[in-house]
């Protein structure tokens, strides 16, 4: 197989764990006997910094143009100013609305060899396996909004949703646990919203349920967003497919990274209409680690992996990836946030050479 890939490291440590990914997928394209290329962009603050602006022209294109795109990070110290024109994250956003990629998949696995790194007890963790789907284009991150001023001490945010956007993403993550039923037992929804409070969540509500009801063989539940949050940590077991919105699923989905020990866990897919898509780990730019070899790149390899199934078809190839990891873990292999007090932590690099011989 032929594919495209772009390749948009950004900043920080994201420019080290792509280099991880790309490593495992040279691997995985070697195996396999397929053919990747990959096309390097810039995004976030580099790009500010060479073109002024977060999301080149050049980089914009080369995505449309790719099979599906791995990304880093976005994010400086130097544009921490919310009130910056220009900013890191408002390249990743305009990125995800201009691909029309809605609906953000975030798996949560919690891998045997690191329960002992979770905060939670190991009875609480022995067979979760969980994704969140997270509307990624709309609600209150791009609700209008109103910054305050020295003479105007007042500032808004809107949460906006219409019915065409929550039923599309509802349909994705019934159709997802349906297909995860088949394959691993799980069928079930819970959709997450703060309907006793939010006009846009009792929408939310309303038109997930009636979109439910053509899902008769998947089960359904609501949530209010503060229960959510308890039972995630409570009972995660419980949970299969869980769908919400753009902020909630911001905040539900760092907190499940807990689950599984840390952020530098957690892949994630930002998907459309088709098969392409954009891929990422779910940490951000890591500015005070950036540079000094340490940051797990297990999360941007889990991330490759989900593109090789998602964008590339490549369902065998994905859960060689994925066995990869789980033998590397099993060997011991541990960066400095996975690591136990008694363990010796391997750097980026060691883990990804670990996980890209684990394939071979």
């Amino acid at each position: 197989m032929k594919a495209t890939i772009a390749t948009l490291p950004g900043d920080g440590i994201g420019v080290e764990v792509v280099a991880e990914g790309v490593k495992v997928l040279q691997a995985v394209a070697e195996k396999y006997d397929h053919r990747f290329t990959f096309e390097h962009h810039l995004i976030g603050a580099c790009a500010i910094d060479a073109t002024g602006t977060s999301l080149p022209d050049e980089t914009l294109a080369a995505c449309q143009q790719a099979d599906a795109v791995l990304f880093g990070a976005v994010g400086d110290p130097r544009y921490d100013d919310p009130t910056a024109p220009v900013r890191p994250e408002h390249g990743l956003m305009a990125l995800r609305k201009a691909l029309e990629l809605y609906a953000n998949l975030r798996p949560v696995h919690v891998y045997p060899a690191l329960m002992a790194v979770s905060p939670l007890r190991a009875e609480l963790l022995e067979g979760v396996n969980l994704v969140v789907v997270r509307e990624l284009t709309g609600g209150i991150y791009f609700g209008q909004r109103q910054e305050a001023t020295e003479q105007n001490l007042t500032a808004h945010d809107t949460m906006v949703y219409d019915a065409s956007e929550v039923r599309r993403i509802a349909h994705l993550a019934f159709k997802l646990a349906r297909q995860r039923g088949r394959a691993s037992g799980g069928n079930k929804v819970t959709s997450v919203d703060k309907a006793n409070i939010l006009a846009s969540s009792r929408l939310w509500r309303r038109i997930v349920t009636e979109v439910a009801t053509g899902y008769p063989d998947v089960t359904f539940e609501t949530l209010l967003v503060d229960a959510a949050t308890m039972h995630l940590l409570r009972r995660p077991r419980d949970f299969d497919v869980i769908l919400t919105t753009n902020l909630f699923g911001d905040i539900l989905s760092d907190e499940a990274s807990m689950l599984a020990g840390s952020m530098g866990m957690l892949p994630s897919a930002s998907l459309g209409a088709g098969a392409f898509g954009l891929y990422e780990p779910i940490h951000g730019s890591g500015y005070d680690i950036s540079g000094k070899g340490i940051a797990n790149p297990l999360a941007t390899i889990l991330s490759a992996a989900m593109l090789l199934r998602h964008s590339l078809g490549l369902g065998e190839e994905a859960k060689a990836v994925e066995q990869a990891v789980e033998a590397a873990l099993d060997q011991g292999y541990r960066t400095a946030d996975i690591a136990g007090p008694t363990t010796t932590a391997v750097s980026t690099e060691q883990m990804g050479n670990a996980v890209a011989t684990a394939l071979s």
